[in-house]
């Protein structure tokens, strides 16, 4: 019988490990240190006779063994959790609101696990602005806001989005390293943008931030979607700021570099906003997001 709990518990390891996407929000969620948490990873895939994660510098990605083996446990494992624990059960329908961007890549994985606690999602996209007017109207219970909400909102920081002025290699060639170095918006003014907004609200932030004056640069295409100016930039239409979560998987492949080096990144807060007191659902909502280890994004 020990034998048992012992691989239950490897497995419940193993599954937190697939669903945050990393060791590290694996050990805070099961309260243990990261190396036993590597240790129960690597005894488990001794037992199995291989590989569950290939290891990456922002985390783990899951093998073809380790999807097969999630979608056979999980299930199982969560009903187990559930019948054990009667006061982890949720009910309910929380509204919650972000960026299109955000939810799709990070914050709907991040929500998951709480569907299968019992839990619904009724799910809006839009601008932060808003998103904090719905919210202040009654139409949200949470938003993730990518702006700190004034007077009649309670806000926590959530995590950092890091900003990365990226382009494609044909472009990047074009820069002059030197000027570069000396006069980064003068080296850079040649090149087209990419923006998300005709106001240009990153790229006039990053411009501001990093060079103290507004781009002058011509537009060539403006897309409201960052994932679809990540693409226009990988196709060679011109060079965008976008949060590092966005471009990290085209940084990596080469399909675009990074244009620019900043002794500091650029980083805007992300927030997790409610109004009034909220209810017993929506605070499990706001708890579930503040706890967890989102890193630098």
């Amino acid at each position: 019988m020990a034998g048992r709990l012992t691989d239950l518990d490897l497995l419940v390891t193993f599954l937190e490990i697939y669903r945050g996407g990393s060791l590290t929000s694996a050990a805070t969620r099961r309260g243990l240190t990261q190396p036993a948490v590597s240790g129960q990873l690597t005894k488990l895939e001794k037992e199995l006779g291989a590989p569950l994660f290939v290891r990456g510098s922002r985390g783990v990605t899951p093998t073809p063994r380790a999807d097969d083996l999630a979608r056979r446990v999980g299930r199982h494992l969560d009903q187990l959790r559930t019948a054990l624990d009667p006061e982890g059960t949720l009910d309910g329908t929380v509204r919650i609101g972000g960026a299109a961007e955000f939810m799709t890549v990070r914050g709907l994985p991040a929500l998951a696990p709480l569907t299968r606690r019992g839990l619904r999602f009724e799910v809006t996209f839009g601008l932060a602005a808003d998103l904090l007017d719905a919210l202040r109207n009654g139409r949200l219970d949470v938003v993730l806001s990518s702006v700190r909400p004034g007077a009649g909102f309670t806000a926590t920081p959530l995590t950092d989005e890091e900003f990365v002025l990226v382009g494609p290699p044909l472009l990047a060639r074009t820069v002059d390293q030197d000027l570069l170095a000396e006069d980064p918006a003068r080296a850079l003014e040649h090149l087209p943008l990419v923006a998300y907004d005709s106001d240009l609200p990153i790229l006039r932030r990053y411009w501001r931030s990093e060079f103290g004056k507004r781009p002058r640069n011509t537009v060539a295409v403006t897309v409201p979607d960052l994932r679809a100016v990540l693409a226009a930039v990988i196709a060679g239409a011109g060079v965008s700021a976008l949060p590092r979560y966005i471009a990290e998987p085209a940084l990596a492949a080469g399909s675009v570099e990074q244009l620019h080096h900043p002794e500091v990144p650029p980083l805007n807060t992300l927030y997790v906003v409610t109004r009034g007191t909220p209810a017993k659902a929506t605070e499990a909502v706001a708890e579930h997001l503040i706890s967890r280890d989102w890193g630098v994004l």
